[in-house]
C-alpha cells in the first residue's frame, strides 16, 4: 500500500532521534533492485563487483537462506552453502557461541580457526553472530582466497565472512512484514543399543555382580521397573520467534526498522534462550547527490540458561556434575525421582555412589540446583558518510562502535546434594555444621572502536577503461574490564539467586596452637582484569578492467599491532589477482557461453592472534602479555601477601603468522544463464608458524613458544547451480557444493612422541596414532592389536603405536538441495555432508566397559561377549586381561562423517486475488524442519561437533516448526 513517509516520522525518530521529512513516492523499484543484487558480489571495505568482473574465490548467501529458521545463530544456516568452509555447532544447547568454522583448513597448531566477521562494513567483536537477528541479514559472504581476504590484512588469516543487513530502497512505498514461527525440539537418537532392566540383571548374575545377583531368574523376568533415562533427562523443547519490519523510501532518503523476538527451551530441562533485537538502518543523499550516508543502529539483549559444562571444561567427563552423561549412564532397574532433595539423596547415599547412585547425583541437577544464567546487552552503531570532491575523487568515513556488557551468575545451591556433600566434608571441631554453596558472579565491558577513512578514485577512460584506486587508514581500539567475585557459604533459608542474599559473614577460628595459622571460614573472593588493545593499518587497493574482458586487482597494506614488540608490531601483507573474460574473445565466442573466465590470485595476509582463546572471548583481548615476562602473586591469611612466583618466559622476538595463498578459478554459466559453475583450485603455506620451542633445563623451564613452524592446506573447490525449469507458472532448481582439503606439516623444532594425537612433520595436524584393533582371540577371549610388524598380538609395545592418516577435521565438505515452486506451492530442501573426520568415541568405550557393570547401564552388544561356549563373540571376555591396551588401539576409533537433511521448508503462496479486500499484500504459510534425519555411522547423539574425543555433547536439536509470513 501506498502512503506518505510521514506517517513513519515519528518511529524513525523513536529509534534515531530524528525525524524524516515526508515525501511521494514513485513507482515501486524493488524487483529491479533485486535483479541488480543478485548479480553483486560484495567485497571487503564496501567494495563491489558484478559476478562478470569478480576475480575472488567467494560465495554469496543471499537473505532467503535466512528466512523461517529456528536457530540462534545465522551460521547455523550457512552450513552446506558454501565450498570451502565447514561449519560445526559443537553444541546443541540454545544459544550457545561454541559453532567452529574452518575455511580452506586449519593454518595454525596454537591459534584458532574463526574467521573475521565484517557487518555493514565495520569490523566486529567475533561473537556478534549470537545477538545478530538473521531475519535483517540481506547477504552474507564467505571470503576464502588471498584476492578477497588481504585487504583485511592482520585479521584476514582465516577469511572472512562480509554481513550486509537490510535496508530500505529510494523511491519506495512503506512496507510492513512480520514474520513468525513456532515449533517443537526434539532430541535424536543415538545408535548405543543399551540394555533394559531384563537384560542388565541378567547379566549381573551371570557374573555374580550387583543387584541382579540377589534375584532369581523369575524375579528378573519380571522386574516391574524398566527406566529409559532418556526419558528423564531429556524432554521436547519448544521455540517461537517474532519478526516485525517497516521500510520505506523517498527521492533522497530511505530506512528499514525491524523488532525481534526469539525464544528457545532446549531439550534439556535447564536450558534456554531469549533474545530481543532491534535494529534501524537509515541512508540518504545529499540534494546534488554529491553527499551520501548510512547510520545503522541495533540493540540486542539475550538471556540463557546453560549447564556448567558448556564452559566448564573441568566437568565435562565428571559423571557426578554433567547430565549430558544422564541418558545413558542410569541402570535401568532403578526407578526415577526416588529422592524429592538433594537433603534427602544425602541421608540415604552419602558419599557411596556404588549401584549406580551417581544418577540421582544428575537428576537433583535437573531440579535447577546448579543456576547457570548468561546475560549480555549488545549495542552496535555504524554510521558512514561519502562525499564527492569531484566527479572522480571522493572521500568516505567509516565508525562503528560495537559494545557488549555481559553477567555471568553461577551457584551450587545451599540445598543441593553437591553442597551439602562440600559441607559435610569440610566439618571441623570448630565448625561442625559448616554452610555449604556458592555463588559466582563476573560482568564483563567491551568496547570495540573501529574509524575507516578512505580516499576514492573512480575514472572511466573512452568507456573502456574503468579504474578504481583508493587510500585507507584503518584504526581498531578495544577496552575491555572483567570483575568477578564468589561467595562461599549460603544460608539456605534467606538465599535467593542473583540477588545478593543469604551470605554467610566470613568466620575465623583461632590455631591449634599461638603459631598455627587460624582456620577461615566463607571468605569472598574477588578478582579485576582490564585490558587495552589495538591495531592501525595503511593500505591501498587498485582495481582495473578493460571493456569487461580482463581485469587486474591489487591490494597492499601494512599492518601494525599492539601485541608484538617494538621491532616486530609492523607486518606488510598484499594480494594480486587477475582475470579474463574468454567468452567475449573469438576464442569461445561460437560456442554461445553466457560465462567463461579465468581468474588467479596470490597473496600474503597475517595473523597476530596465535593464541585460541575460549568460546566467545574477542581474539585480539588473548595472551596479551607474550612479550613480556610475567610473575604470579599469592596472597595468604587476611590478604596479606605470602609469595611471588614466575609466570613465564617472554618471547620478544615473537612475529606475525604468515600465510601465503595461491588460487586459480574458473567460472561457467550457460544455457542463457541456467547452469552456473564456479571451480577453485588453492595451496596455502603458513610460515612463522606459533609452535614450541625447547630450551634448556636450566633455564627453569623446558620450552617457549614462537615462531618456528610450517603447515600446508591444499584443495579443489566445485560449485554448480542449474535452473532445470524457468516460466511464469513454474521454477525448479538444482545446486551442489563440495570441497576437498588435505592438511601438512612441514616443519616443527620437535615432533610430537607421546599421546594417541600427534604433530609430526609429513603428517597431518592433529593426527591419531593407534595401534590397529583385530577383534577378539577365539582362544582365550582377550583383545587383539596388529603390532607394528603386522602380526596379531596381545600386547602392545611403544612402537606398535603409528600414524593412522586419520584426525577429527573433514577431508571433504559441501551441500546440495532443491528449490523448487509450481502455482504458488514452494519446497525447499538442503542437504549437507562432511566426509573424512574420525574421532574418538569415548561415550561407546564407557558403555562397552564392562568394568562398571553394577554402576553404569552398558550396551546390549556386551550380550555378544566371548565365553567359553561363545568362543565366536566379537567383544572381548568379561576376565579378559588385556582390555587396558585398548585405548591405544583404534577399536573406539570411529568415522563421524555425516549427510544431514539440514532443513526443509514447504508452503503456499495465499493468491493475491484472495487479498485484494484486505490490507494484506502478500502471505505465506509454511512448515519447516531443521536438523530432520543424518546418515551417518557414528553411533552417538550428533557427528556434527568438532571434537577430538566425545566427553560430552549437547547434540542439536531436530526441530519441528510452522508459521507464516505477512506483508502489508
Amino acid at each position: 500500500m501506498n502512503v506518505k513517509l510521514g506517517i513513519i516520522g515519528a518511529g524513525v525518530l523513536f529509534f534515531l532521534g530524528q525525524d524524516v521529512y515526508g515525501q511521494r513516492v514513485k513507482n515501486d523499484t524493488l524487483p529491479d533492485s533485486e535483479k541488480v543484487m543478485k548479480d553483486v558480489v560484495i567485497l571487503g571495505y564496501s567494495r563491489k563487483t558484478t559476478k562478470a568482473k569478480d576475480v575472488t574465490a567467494s560465495t554469496t548467501v543471499t537473505a532467503e537462506k535466512f528466512e523461517n529458521r529456528p536457530t540462534t545463530s545465522f551460521l547455523n544456516s550457512l552450513q552446506g552453502e558454501s565450498p570451502g568452509v565447514a561449519i560445526n555447532a559443537s553444541s546443541g544447547s540454545p544459544g550457545s557461541g561454541k559453532i567452529d568454522i574452518i575455511i580452506r583448513g586449519i593454518n595454525s597448531l596454537s591459534s584458532g580457526s574463526e574467521p573475521l566477521y565484517v557487518i555493514d562494513g565495520s569490523i566486529v567483536n567475533s561473537v556478534q553472530f549470537r545477538n545478530l537477528n538473521d531475519a535483517d541479514i540481506e547477504s552474507a559472504a564467505i571470503l576464502r582466497d588471498a584476492g578477497a581476504t588481504a585487504v583485511y590484512g592482520n585479521r584476514g588469516n582465516n577469511g572472512v565472512i562480509v554481513i550486509t543487513t537490510k535496508r530500505g530502497r529510494f523511491n519506495s512505498p512503506l512496507r510492513v512484514s512480520y514474520s513468525g514461527l513456532t515449533g517443537i525440539n526434539l532430541l535424536p537418537e543415538n545408535k548405543y543399543n543399551m540394555m533394559d532392566s531384563k537384560q542388565y540383571l541378567g547379566l549381573e548374575k551371570k557374573y555374580d555382580m550387583g543387584f541382579g545377583s540377589t534375584l532369581t531368574q523369575e524375579q528378573i523376568d519380571n522386574y516391574p521397573t524398566n527406566t529409559n533415562w532418556r526419558d528423564v533427562f531429556y524432554r521436547p523443547g519448544f521455540t517461537q520467534r517474532h519478526d516485525l519490519s517497516l521500510s520505506a523510501g523517498g527521492e533522497k532518503v530511505n530506512v528499514y526498522t525491524s523488532l525481534g523476538y526469539l525464544d528457545v527451551k532446549g531439550i534439556i530441562p535447564i536450558s534456554d534462550f531469549q533474545r530481543f533485537t532491534v535494529r534501524n538502518n537509515l541512508s540518504g543523499k545529499s540534494a546534488t547527490d554529491r553527499f551520501t550516508y548510512e547510520v545503522n543502529s541495533s540493540l540486542s539483549y539475550s538471556k540463557r540458561n546453560q549447564l556448567d559444562e558448556e564452559t566448564n571444561t573441568a566437568v565435562r567427563n565428571n559423571t557426578i556434575q554433567n547430565p549430558l552423561h544422564g541418558s545413558y549412564q542410569g541402570l535401568p532397574y532403578l526407578a526415577p525421582n526416588k529422592y524429592p532433595s538433594g537433603q534427602a539423596l544425602y541421608d540415604n547415599i552419602g558419599t557411596n555412589f556404588n549401584g549406580g547412585n551417581s544418577i540421582y547425583v544428575l537428576e537433583d541437577i535437573l531440579k535447577g540446583t546448579l543456576p547457570n544464567r548468561f546475560n549480555e546487552t549488545g549495542i552496535l552503531l555504524n554510521a558512514s558518510g561519502t562525499y564527492k570532491l569531484t566527479e572522480d575523487l571522493s572521500v568516505r568515513n567509516r565508525s562503528a562502535v560495537d559494545y557488549k556488557y555481559s553477567e555471568r551468575n553461577f551457584a551450587r545451591a545451599p540445598w543441593s546434594y553437591l553442597a551439602i556433600n562440600v559441607a559435610k566434608s569440610s566439618r571441623t571441631t570448630t565448625n561442625p555444621n559448616p554452610f555449604g554453596g556458592f555463588e559466582f558472579f563476573s560482568k564483563n565491558t567491551e568496547f570495540n572502536f573501529n574509524t575507516i577513512t578512505s580516499v576514492l578514485y573512480h575514472k572511466v577512460i573512452n568507456d573502456v577503461h574503468t579504474l578504481d584506486v583508493s587510500g585507507n587508514f584503518d584504526y581498531i581500539k578495544i577496552h575491555y574490564n572483567n570483575t568477578s567475585q564468589q561467595r562461599t557459604g549460603l544460608n539456605p533459608k534467606t538465599w535467593v539467586f542473583g540477588a545478593g542474599t543469604g551470605y554467610i559473614d566470613p568466620v575465623y577460628f583461632s590455631g591449634a596452637t599461638s603459631a598455627a595459622s587460624p582456620t577461615v571460614f566463607y571468605v569472598p573472593t574477588a578478582s579485576a582484569s582490564a585490558v587495552k588493545a589495538g591495531t592501525l593499518a595503511l593500505f591501498g587497493t587498485l582495481d582495473y578492467d578493460y571493456d569487461g574482458l580482463f581485469g587486474l586487482s591489487g591490494v597492499i597494506r601494512r599492518d601494525g599491532s599492539y601485541r608484538f614488540s617494538d621491532g616486530n608490531k609492523w607486518g606488510t601483507f598484499w594480494s594480486v589477482a587477475g582475470r579474463i573474460n574468454l567468452e567475449k574473445t573469438s576464442l569461445v565466442q561460437n560456442l554461445n557461453l553466457d560465462m567463461f573466465k579465468l581468474r588467479a590470485s596470490y597473496g600474503k595476509t597475517g595473523n597476530q592472534n596465535v593464541i585460541q582463546g575460549t568460546t566467545g572471548t574477542n581474539p585480539l583481548l588473548v595472551a596479551p602479555n607474550l612479550v613480556r615476562e610475567t610473575y604470579i602473586f599469592a596472597n595468604g591469611y587476611d590478604n596479606i601477601s605470602a609469595q611471588t612466583g614466575f609466570g613465564g618466559l617472554r618471547n620478544s622476538l615473537l612475529q606475525w603468522e604468515e600465510l601465503y595463498q595461491a588460487n586459480i578459478g574458473l567460472d561457467v554459466r550457460l544455457l542463457n544463464n541456467r547452469l552456473d559453475a564456479r571451480f577453485d583450485v588453492y595451496r596455502k603455506k603458513t610460515e612463522k608458524m606459533y609452535s614450541d620451542i625447547y630450551t634448556s633445563a636450566a633455564t627453569s623451564t623446558f620450552g617457549i613458544s614462537g615462531n618456528n613452524g610450517s603447515i600446508e592446506n591444499r584443495g579443489i573447490e566445485g560449485n554448480i547451480r542449474y535452473e532445470i525449469l524457468r516460466n511464469q507458472n513454474a521454477k525448479l532448481s538444482v545446486y551442489a557444493n563440495a570441497s576437498y582439503n588435505e592438511n601438512k606439516i612441514l616443519s616443527l623444532t620437535k615432533d610430537d612422541t607421546a599421546g594417541n594425537l600427534r604433530n609430526v612433520v609429513g603428517g597431518m595436524a592433529y593426527e591419531w596414532y593407534f595401534a590397529p584393533y583385530a577383534g577378539v582371540n577365539p582362544e582365550n577371549g582377550n583383545a587383539l592389536f596388529i603390532s607394528k610388524n603386522g602380526t596379531k598380538v596381545e600386547e602392545l609395545k611403544d612402537e606398535d603405536i603409528v600414524a593412522t592418516g586419520k584426525n577429527y577435521l573433514p577431508k571433504w565438505i559441501g551441500g546440495f538441495g532443491i528449490n523448487a515452486e509450481v502455482k504458488g506451492f514452494f519446497l525447499d530442501a538442503h542437504f549437507s555432508f562432511q566426509q573424512g573426520a574420525y574421532k574418538y568415541d569415548n561415550s561407546m568405550d564407557w558403555v562397552y566397559d564392562h568394568t562398571s557393570l553394577g554402576d553404569s547401564n552398558l550396551s546390549a552388544d556386551l550380550l555378544n561377549m566371548w565365553t567359553p561356549e561363545n568362543k565366536t563373540g566379537d567383544i572381548p571376555s568379561f576376565n579378559s586381561t588385556n582390555v587396558a591396551y585398548q585405548g591405544n588401539s583404534d577399536r573406539f576409533l570411529k568415522d563421524a562423517s555425516f549427510i544431514r537433511f539440514k532443513n526443509l521448508n514447504f508452503g503456499y503462496n495465499i493468491p493475491k486475488n484472495l487479498l485484494n479486500d484486505t490490507a494484506i499484500r502478500g502471505m505465506k504459510i509454511f512448515v519447516a524442519g531443521e536438523n530432520l534425519y543424518t546418515w551417518t555411522k557414528w553411533k552417538g547423539f550428533d557427528p556434527e561437533p568438532n571434537f577430538s574425543y566425545s566427553l560430552s555433547v549437547y547434540p542439536n536439536m531436530r526441530t519441528f516448526s510452522i508459521g507464516a509470513n505477512i506483508d502489508f
